[in-house]
């Protein structure tokens, strides 16, 4: 509400008649009935009860002044005197209270008035504004919206960050923590803070665990930022804002910022004043200093934005927050001076998916009002909720200055108007003007109170399949390792040699064979998921694809459900008109030249001046006829004569004329993209619709230029999704302003009507091709609709109008009188005119694309918010659905019986489709979602029609649920994002419309075709690889750690360490992870073969490349390198004991064997991990080549820094014990160069290494032979051509 301005009030006395603003003394205090006192006729003037406004001082004409101690002694029931004299009951201008903080308080005057009814009353204000204070604050209540005057509520901020800054820590530690092996070596880690179990340096436990941790949380903290960033983008999208404010001539009040329940009090008592003002104003001469308002436009971004703003929007303009359409207004209009009918029409199909445009219209209250006029309007809201086809609220203008003390009819007691509100007069967020007109919206909700936020499922931090796979696999490994710590302590009988209690000697041992569980196994998987995202965005096949989340490319490999939104994602969302039958003759393709051949002849040299045009241009004219013209062609153009001008009139389009590039260009709007698909046929074959309003219609040819047909509408049928049909009753006129002439008069009334079949069958005349025509149609993946006619006498349709409106006058049962109505004198034997075809054109390569798909084993789900017809159009017509294929529909299902039966028929039907509609989806969801469930995964395919976007979301979460396996949900719209949040994998499209599913998903591609090559390519090739890498890296640690167990057992069971410090560091780095790391860059077959053998991707599913068989086969091939290298280099550098069983464990182990042991078993250990990572390559790389011998190069050259010192001579003669000799090699160094330079030391290594690798390289080779895998049979097939395939790179450049 704007300030307004109030002139001093002169003392004049009180005129009894002139006022009828008294308030009774009853309703003050009842105890006072009877009573007489100062009064009017048992009234008291209400001027004596004035509450003052902002706090502003007030004078009479006696010099009094009101001040806050009057006040204050007011309100503590004392008697008030000023200096101009006592105040009583016989002088009329009592002073106003000022409105501070105190509430309405009644004056005493005298005690004429009864002080506990003023007490009561008091207590009565106090508790109202209490209860406005907590409607205010309270979310889960209404809220009033005063306009340009904001109020605390959310920011328009769009945020699909995961963390906020003091979140980013404790969440990502908790889900670094949350996996057992990173758990396992922080305990590991922190176990070295205590002396009795510090084995070697502190900073070989700790260092890698804090890599690895900065490399994860690095990680996240990029993607986080790289979204955030994303956002800052739409919350930087800028706006045009109204702004009203006072005149350069007007001295504003200055006021304290107001609260709601300021609002209401101050609003309420200007209403009970408003005739005394008028009348004190009147006596001081007339009205001073009335307020003059100014309108300006601010840019504000988007993030800005608040409630109560009033936003200036224009054509392909997005809707930036909830907001309430206030006016519309043609662009050329200034400062809204046109007027315009109030219409526009917005794309949803960002919100609910649903491809038809909607209209919206301003409410007239405020469409008729000046710019400046919208700060006395104000709007109550309902509370923000999900539903985005629901809204209820209203919208009222305050009376303003110059209508003070104005009777009008229709106004509130206060002088207020007021109207209701519905979803007719709203624009949520993310919705696109699609109308060319300037529309002024007023902001209701913002932020995460708008409708799409609240149907959207907050983001979730989502990990990989395989992680927790390896989760699993590394508990069974500390599972082992504490059983062989438990173990190699019993078999000492649980005693120690140094006197340390057992359990001390069984942590010690778990330290000793940490490496078992290998800390950088995550550090590899997490780089090698960098790789595959880098491979991803290079790839020249799939451009602009952007991978948003990093951490789960191996789940692309994984997937077995994919649900798809339809508009924007299997569709392009833009309709043609493909084909058109006429009862005998079907026209397609280049046929149409004939169509407009026909619609030339009549049309093309009509004029409007004729007198008798309207007899040659409505559906009584005839073909012109010829000497050629046989009677058979005269009648089929006739047919398609009527066909055409049927369809350029029977919808519901607006063409609209915009400037682009100097030139005029005609676009049309409408709430069907069908209907603007067939206008633009229309026009294609000769007959354009030049203008429509609502009474009227004009259509011009497109061959002459002039005007062949005007038209008046005489009723409008809209589209419904329960009648299926659109119907239009017209009159054609010969001219401008002949409606109302005699001959206007005497012209044919024509009802036209279109609609699906399903429904028009049994409103059209009997005929016998209608039904197979349009299943033809069906099969060809068209839209059918049908179109017919009626001709009505001027009697049948005045009878009509009679009867419609009578119905339309019902309090009760409206909808169905009018149906009813409608259908008796309408809808009966209309002449069957035709049958179109209309196709919503599929993204490129959609067919191919979902074939390929289903062979690769994924089911795929049709999720849209669109009507039944289109969803099952486009699944047939996207072979989503396979010809000849069973669809079982359930549709306006209502009762929990029903629902049973109809699931228990679909399990007896496991080849079926199933398309459900909407409100069944919801009945099976709340009462039988796990049977609905369970049977739907075993169907092929599933289409859900009128879904919502939780309800999207809620399946999505239901099948990962139910299953356990891996869903990929795709969509491009803001109706998606929920879904695509949901599911394991998310893919957004990026839409002609907006990127809010981009912006929100995993992956973001730009066609639907990009999902084949990312999931059957670059999705199993990252999964294959990490199995790989996985498995290997743990194998490497196993190695080791078998090596450790063999050198206790042989040391009598002592807990030290073989190999340790940076021994240990470096085996897990620079002397193996380069070598292992490149195993990434593998690949076994071609991008060819992956397409044309999708089978390929389905054998994903039986987990052959890491499952619990494949890890055991690994730690047994660990077991035999371990035991074999470890007890080869102790038998071929120790002194042992000749004879006896224990003669290949137990040694004398002397301070000169012990590092010739280390050196061979280590170097051998070192040439078995690089000729494993050789044996493992099935596509050599050059990075591969280079690693391995880079990888052996740096070995060999870091060897001389890795020698023992030597030793004096005593100590040399010295047999030590083993804790000894670990004790002087951690002093004095680890390897004996002297024997590594000696011939003795390559022949003993080449026997240690070939027996730890011949033979597991023997038994895989049998085992590939014996059981070849798919892609090994693929490959063979080619016959070689295949291999030679392999050595090429794909397209991102492996």
């Amino acid at each position: 509400m704007s300030s307004l301005k109030r002139s001093p009030h002169a003392q004049e006395p009180y005129d009894d008649e002139s006022s009828d603003e008294v308030l009774s003394l009853d309703d003050l205090d009842p105890s006072h009935q009877g009573q007489e006192p100062d009064t009017i006729n048992g009234r008291v003037p209400l001027r004596r009860l004035r509450i003052g406004r902002h706090h502003k001082t007030k004078r009479d004409g006696s010099g009094y002044k009101d001040t806050p101690e009057d006040t204050q002694r007011l309100l503590n029931n004392e008697e008030s005197t000023t200096s101009g004299g006592s105040i009583n009951t016989g002088g009329d201008d009592a002073p106003l209270l000022p409105n501070s903080e105190a509430d309405l308080a009644p004056r005493e005057a005298s005690g004429n008035i009864n002080r506990s009814g003023l007490s009561r009353l008091l207590q009565k204000l106090r508790s109202r504004r209490q209860d406005v204070e907590e409607e205010e604050y309270d979310p889960s209540t209404n809220r009033l919206v005063s306009l340009n005057n904001p109020d605390r509520f959310p920011p328009n901020l769009v945020s699909n960050a995961k963390y906020t800054p003091w979140s980013f820590l404790p969440r990502t530690l908790y889900n670094e923590f949350s996996f057992f092996f990173n758990l396992y070596f922080l305990l590991v880690a922190l176990s070295q803070l205590i002396p009795q179990l510090r084995i070697g340096y502190l900073s070989t436990y700790v260092a890698p665990l804090a890599f690895v941790l900065m490399i994860t949380l690095g990680k996240e903290a990029y993607d986080d930022i790289t979204r955030r960033r994303r956002d800052a983008e739409l919350n930087s999208e800028k706006f045009t804002v109204l702004g009203v404010s006072p005149g350069a001539s007007e001295k504003p009040i200055p006021s304290r910022p107001s609260r709601l329940n300021k609002r209401k009090r101050r609003r309420n008592s200007e209403a009970r004043l408003d005739g005394v003002e008028d009348e004190e104003e009147e006596l001081n001469g007339g009205k001073k200093d009335s307020q003059v308002e100014e309108v300006r436009e601010i840019t504000k971004f988007s993030k800005d934005l608040k409630v109560g703003d009033i936003l200036k929007l224009g054509k392909d303009q997005r809707v930036p927050a909830d907001a309430i359409i206030l006016k519309s207004c043609s662009p050329e209009s200034s400062s809204g001076v046109n007027q315009g009918d109030g219409e526009a029409f917005i794309r949803t199909d960002q919100l609910d998916g649903e491809t038809d445009w909607k209209l919206r219209v301003a409410p007239p209250l405020s469409q008729l009002l000046k710019l400046s006029d919208f700060s006395r309007l104000e709007i109550t809201a309902a509370k923000p909720e999900k539903k985005v086809n629901e809204f209820i609220g209203s919208l009222s203008l305050a009376v303003g200055e110059d209508d003070r003390g104005k009777n009008r009819k229709g106004e509130a007691e206060d002088g207020s108007k007021s109207t209701p509100l519905n979803i007719d007069n709203t624009a949520w967020a993310n919705t696109v003007l699609a109308s060319q007109v300037n529309v002024y919206a007023a902001i209701v909700y913002t932020g995460p109170q708008t409708r799409q936020a609240l149907s959207t499922s907050p983001s979730r931090t989502k990990a990989g399949l395989l992680e927790y796979e390896i989760n699993n696999l590394t508990k069974i490994l500390c599972a082992l390792t504490l059983l062989l710590s438990f173990l190699l302590v019993a078999f000492e009988k649980f005693q120690s040699p140094d006197g340390r209690e057992w359990y001390i000697a069984v942590m010690r041992y778990l330290i000793l064979f940490s490496t078992i569980i290998p800390i950088n196994l995550r550090v590899n998987l997490d780089l090698g998921k960098s790789v595959y995202a880098w491979f991803i965005h290079r790839d020249k096949d799939i451009p602009g694809t952007l991978v948003r989340t990093s951490t789960i490319p191996e789940d692309l490999g994984r997937i077995e459900y994919l649900l798809s939104d339809k508009t924007g994602t299997l569709t392009q969302n833009d309709m043609v008109m493909r084909k058109v039958h006429v009862g005998t003759v079907s026209y397609a393709n280049d046929a149409m030249t004939e169509v407009a051949a026909y619609v030339r002849q009549v049309y093309g040299a009509v004029s409007t001046n004729s007198e008798n045009s309207s007899k040659t241009l409505g559906p009584q004219g005839t073909i012109p006829s010829s000497t050629q013209t046989t009677r058979s062609r005269r009648e089929i153009g006739s047919r398609v004569r009527d066909v055409v001008l049927a369809l350029a009139v029977c919808h519901n389009v607006t063409p609209t004329v915009a400037e682009e590039d100097g030139k005029e260009v005609t676009s049309y709007q409408a709430s069907s993209p069908d209907e603007i698909a067939i206008v633009r046929w229309t026009e294609s074959v000769g007959l354009r619709l030049a203008h429509r309003d609502r009474h009227s219609m004009v259509l011009e040819s497109t061959h002459s230029g002039e005007v062949v047909a005007r038209v008046e509408i005489l009723q409008l049928f809209p589209f419904t999704s329960d009648g299926k049909r659109m119907g239009i009753i017209v009159k054609f006129t010969s001219g401008v302003n002949s409606a109302g002439n005699a001959e206007s008069q005497n012209e044919p009334i024509w009802f036209f009507q279109k609609g699906a079949d399903t429904v028009m069958s049994s409103i059209v005349a009997t005929n016998d091709w209608l039904d197979e025509e349009t299943a033809n149609m069906a099969r060809e993946g068209l839209r059918t609709l049908v179109i017919g006619r009626k001709k009505l006498s001027r009697a049948q349709y005045e009878s009509f109008v009679n009867d419609y409106k009578k119905a339309l006058l019902e309090l009760h049962g409206r909808d169905v009188g009018m149906a009813r109505v409608v259908k008796d004198y309408l809808e009966q034997d209309l002449e069957l005119l035709g049958v179109t075809g209309v196709e919503d054109k599929l993204q490129q390569d959609v067919k191919p694309s979902l074939e390929l798909l289903r062979n690769a084993g994924i089911k795929i789900w049709m999720l849209t918010g669109d009507k039944v017809e289109t969803a099952r159009c486009v699944a047939v017509s996207s072979k989503l659905v396979a010809r000849g294929q069973y669809v079982h529909v359930i549709q306006k299902m209502s009762r929990k019986d029903d629902a049973l039966s109809s699931l228990d028929f679909l399990r007896s039907q496991p080849t079926a489709a199933l398309l459900i509609d909407g409100p069944s989806l919801s009945l099976l969801l709340a009462h039988h979602s796990q049977s609905f469930i369970s049977t739907a995964v075993l169907l092929p395919a599933v289409i859900a029609c009128r879904c919502s976007p939780m309800q999207k979301a809620q399946l999505a979460t239901l099948i990962r649920q139910h299953t356990r396996k891996r869903v990929c949900a795709i969509g491009d719209g803001g109706n998606d994002v929920s879904m695509i949040q949901a599911a394991d994998v998310g893919l957004g499209i990026v839409g002609k419309e907006g990127r809010q599913a981009s912006l929100a998903a995993d992956f973001s591609i730009t066609q639907f075709r990009a999902v084949t090559k990312l999931l059957v390519w670059h999705g199993r090739n990252s999964y294959k690889r990490s199995a790989k890498l996985a498995q290997f890296v743990m194998h490497r640690g196993l190695v080791i750690s078998v090596c450790q167990t063999v050198y206790s057992v042989a040391s009598k069971f002592e807990p030290v360490a073989l190999y340790k410090d940076w021994l240990l560091v470096g085996y897990a780095t620079v002397y193996t992870m380069a070598p292992v790391f490149s195993l990434v860059l593998d690949t076994d077959i071609p991008p060819r073969l992956a397409h044309l053998y999708p089978e390929l991707y389905a054998e994903l599913a039986t987990r052959r490349s890491l499952s619990y068989r494949t890890f055991f086969v690994w730690v047994g091939v660990s077991l035999w390198q371990g035991i074999a290298i470890q007890i080869l280099s102790q038998m071929l550098t120790s002194k042992y004991l000749k004879g006896g069983p224990d003669a290949l464990i137990s040694a004398n182990v002397d301070e000169q064997s012990f590092p010739r042991m280390v050196a061979l078993s280590f170097t051998s250990l070192i040439i078995n991990e690089l000729v494993m990572v050789a044996v493992e390559v099935t596509t050599w790389h050059w990075i591969m080549i280079a690693s391995i011998l880079g990888t052996a190069a740096i070995y060999v050259g870091s060897v001389p820094f890795l020698g023992v010192q030597k030793v004096d001579d005593a100590s040399t003669r010295l047999t030590l014990g083993v804790r000894d000799l670990a004790t002087r090699a951690e002093k004095t160094g680890y390897f004996d160069l002297g024997f590594m330079a000696s011939p003795d030391f390559a022949w003993r290594v080449a026997v240690v290494a070939a027996s730890a690798i011949v033979p597991v390289v023997v038994v895989k080779g049998v085992g590939r032979w014996a059981r070849p895998s798919s892609y090994r049979r693929v490959m063979w097939g080619m016959g070689g051509r295949g291999v030679r395939g392999l050595g090429r790179r794909d397209s991102s450049g492996v």
